[in-house]
């Protein structure tokens, strides 16, 4: 679509704007805030109000004496439909933490902050992640202490807010109050190791009319082992150094206008344990190691350099009555690797074969990537009192460019100096740089405008109505629309639905990324190279161009809550996904199209990004929470379900692509996208206060799951866990509380598997809830 094509939907977004002026009443004065899902702007309401499932999640006591010192992780025990589970052996999966809804892909979330688009990663997840071929948002390059509330939209919403929104939104809220707080927090594993060390702070400072809020986060988490004695793997936690600070705040400056401005930077040192390589009288020499360096064996460490960069600066204001918005966000997110402990085997082969001791060098700079995201919005709405009982209209354009780029590393960190095919294996063991056939700079832009009227029909009927129309540079346009309502019988009890087409772009990872990686297959290596999108070997293999995903969501459910202190919320859901990309199976040298390409790369498989897949999620989330009074205390009580299966219905190969469907997508891939994450997980909390003293117990439980082995018709089967934290917090004064606790404190791991069939060749996989066992935590929070 371009300008032209456009046009009609500019037009009638100024007829609106002109039919409603003709309407118009000055708007009331009273204090009023946007849930995320909503454009209206009106006095606070309850979550059981809203048109579509929201969940809204205050941060301050988690920030005071929760056990988990990072967003990610907080999350994962606190909504049911949110899954992220550290990886392990996933090369840089390890580095940074995926995270998802509903069971779909970490790229089928959308995250905003402060409703505005947050930028994904330049990472792309291979070889042993959950949510392989796939790109997301790093969660924790946010600091806690920061942020207000997180709003966890169940619902897609791509016609309210854009590609990726298939899943859902989850929406940041950064705080931006006067005043200053401070916590400081150790915690470590039962085992005794990975110990995690966190110092923050924040100030709200008073500038002119406005507020300021600043945060500055230092975080240590320590590595990890749950290797057996003996074994020179290390399986477990990366070892991260976070350094982060963020600005947020509000400047008024005259009675309808403010600035506003967020801006945050972190920089994360990162390392994770690749693959042991074999010593003397394995297969691993000469091919992967040398005698003469490390003759027991060693295990190389991929160590990741990560900047993260977030600016959104804005300007609000009122135009004849109406609200409008304007603002510009740019993201950046950057990953260079290093790795150590290692070597070129084929240097260290050449050396020995001229007469030397058989010596690479031990630590290579392997290249990276970066991606940027800038996001120009301007948003128009307005709420109409008197107009159908009561509208709210809003329209508005936005402007996106992106960049993605790959660096290439050292040549020490891919070549091959000893002969193609003969001797050592070219390339830095654990992770081989980036070549110079990798090197990609690319870019794209795209435009939008959107229009959404929702409107109080009757005192009891709510209806709201959206429309989007994007264009991209590279692939073309996408129109979707979305239709919600509700009815509410009485004060107690409210009927919603939604039903809704949505759009996931291609992401520049997957259409430009390129790199030779060793994999391991039954505990033997084995090289592979990703072909990206438009390269000799995809367009050999008539791999078509990239295109987006299309989906068609349908949430039905109601509400109840009898009084102020119980409600239950109920929604059942369907959203159906075509032309899902996906990472393909891979293709071998005895293919008789590809095999000459891969035999003159020197590798033994190929895989690329392709639109092949249609999948159906269908699931319930269920909520409820209680307050009452218990003894000379209160007791809060809160239980969250989420069931959820995805299936996946078609495997359709394009005519051009040469390729058998099972190979396409095994089995073993297929199980990877319909059990991505575990099938049912509930969250059943219970805190009780009196006094000076808080006391916590929540137990999460975490359904089955299936995952494929590499013999077909073999299983990994994960049984139903259960886990429970425990928690308690004394406030010693009005400014300062201590806390202390335990996560996962009866010590529950995954079910044990061979280890030969897992992705990370152990026998606990990164499944369900990780596989480090218990963890204790204290905590001193202060307020000044």
């Amino acid at each position: 679509m371009h300008a032209t094509r456009l046009l009609p939907t500019a037009l009638a977004a100024v007829t609106l704007f002109a039919t409603a002026s003709a309407l118009a009443q000055e708007a009331s004065n009273l204090e009023r805030v946007t849930v995320i899902g909503s454009r209206k702007s009106l006095p606070a309401a309850s979550s059981t109000d809203t048109l579509v499932p929201v969940d809204i999640y205050s941060m301050s006591k988690i920030t005071e004496g929760g056990g988990q010192f990072d967003l990610a992780q907080t999350l994962q025990y606190l909504s049911p439909s949110f899954n992220s589970t550290r990886q392990t052996g996933a090369d840089g999966a390890d580095l940074i933490d995926s995270a998802s809804l509903r069971g779909l892909g970490s790229d089928q979330t959308l995250v905003l902050v402060n409703g505005k688009r947050r930028h994904t990663v330049a990472l792309v997840n291979l070889f042993g992640a959950r949510n392989r071929g796939t790109t997301g948002t790093d969660m924790n390059s946010l600091p806690l202490l920061a942020i207000d509330n997180v709003q966890v939209l169940r619902d897609g919403a791509a016609a309210q807010y854009g590609s990726d929104a298939i899943a859902g939104v989850i929406n940041i809220q950064l705080k931006k109050k006067q005043g200053c707080e401070a916590v400081a927090g150790f915690g470590q594993y039962s085992a005794g190791d990975g110990k995690n060390y966190l110092a923050s702070a924040y100030c709200g400072v008073k500038i002119a009319d406005g507020t300021l809020g600043v945060t500055g986060e230092w975080q240590d988490r320590g590595r990890s082992n749950r290797a057996d004695p003996g074994d020179l793997r290390t399986i477990g936690d990366t070892q991260v150094k976070n350094k982060t600070v963020y600005l947020n705040g509000e400047f008024p400056l005259s009675t309808d206008n403010k600035l506003y401005l967020t801006a945050g930077a972190q920089n994360r040192d990162a390392s994770s344990a690749a693959w042991s390589r074999g010593g003397v009288g394995s297969d691993d020499i000469p091919s992967r190691n040398s005698a003469a360096m490390y003759p027991d064996g060693f295990v190389p460490y991929i160590n990741g350099d990560i900047e993260d960069r977030y600016v959104i600066v804005g300007w609000k204001s009122a135009l004849a009555g109406w609200d409008t918005d304007l603002s510009q966000t740019y993201g950046s997110n950057k990953m260079r690797y290093n790795i150590s402990h290692t070597l070129n085997a084929s240097i260290a082969n050449k050396d020995l074969l001229a007469g030397g001791k058989g010596i690479s060098p031990t630590s290579f700079d392997a290249g990276g990537f970066g991606f940027s995201q800038a996001t120009t919005n301007f948003d128009v709405s307005r709420f109409f009192p008197d107009l159908l009982g009561g509208s709210n209209i809003a329209f508005g354009a936005e402007y996106r460019r992106e960049k993605y780029n790959i660096v290439a590393g050292e040549p020490g960190s891919y070549n091959d100096v000893d002969g193609l095919g003969f001797g050592g294996n070219a390339g830095s063991q654990g992770f081989p740089g980036f070549q110079p056939g990798d090197v990609t700079n690319r870019s794209r832009n795209s435009q939008a405008l959107y229009a959404d009227w929702e409107a109080n029909l009757t005192q009891a009927l709510t209806v709201d109505a959206a429309v989007r129309a994007e264009h991209y540079s590279d692939f073309g346009s996408s129109t979707t629309a979305k239709l919600a309502g509700s009815y509410k019988f009485n004060n107690a009890f409210l009927l919603r639905g939604a039903a809704s087409t949505g759009f996931r772009a291609p992401s520049l990872q997957q259409l430009y990324f390129s790199s030779t990686i060793t994999d391991f297959i039954n505990l033997q290596p084995v090289d592979v190279v990703i072909a990206p999108n438009g390269s000799t070997l995809t367009n050999a293999a008539g791999v078509p161009a990239l295109k987006q995903e299309k989906s068609t969501n349908f949430t039905v459910g109601f509400t109840v809550k009898p009084s102020q202190d119980t409600a239950l919320t109920a929604d059942l859901y369907q959203i159906k996904i075509k032309d899902r990309i996906v990472l393909s199976g891979r293709v071998d040298s005895s293919d008789p199209n590809l095999g000459p390409i891969l035999q003159g790369l020197g590798v033994g498989q190929a895989q690329f990004f392709v639109n092949s897949v249609d999948t159906r999620t269908r699931g319930l989330d269920l909520t409820a929470s209680t307050r009452s009074k218990l003894g000379a205390g209160s007791l809060n009580t809160f239980l969250a379900l989420n069931l959820s299966r995805t299936t996946v219905t078609k495997i359709h190969v394009p005519s051009t692509l040469k390729i058998e469907p099972d190979v396409l997508l095994s089995e073993r891939e297929r199980l990877f996208i319909e059990e991505a994450g575990p099938r049912a997980k509930a969250t059943l909390g219970f805190e009780y206060s009196q006094g000076a003293w808080t006391g916590e117990a929540k137990i999460i439980h975490f359904g089955s799951q299936t995952q494929g082995t590499f013999n077909v018709g073999e299983y990994l089967h994960y049984k139903p866990k259960t886990s429970m934290d425990l928690g308690m917090s004394w406030q010693a004064t009005p400014a300062l509380k201590f806390s202390l606790g335990g996560n996962n404190v009866f010590n529950v791991k995954p079910t044990r598997q061979d280890s030969g069939q897992t992705d990370n060749g152990f026998y606990y996989d990164s499944v369900q809830f990780g596989l480090n066992g218990a963890s204790y935590f204290a905590r001193a929070y202060y307020k000044f």
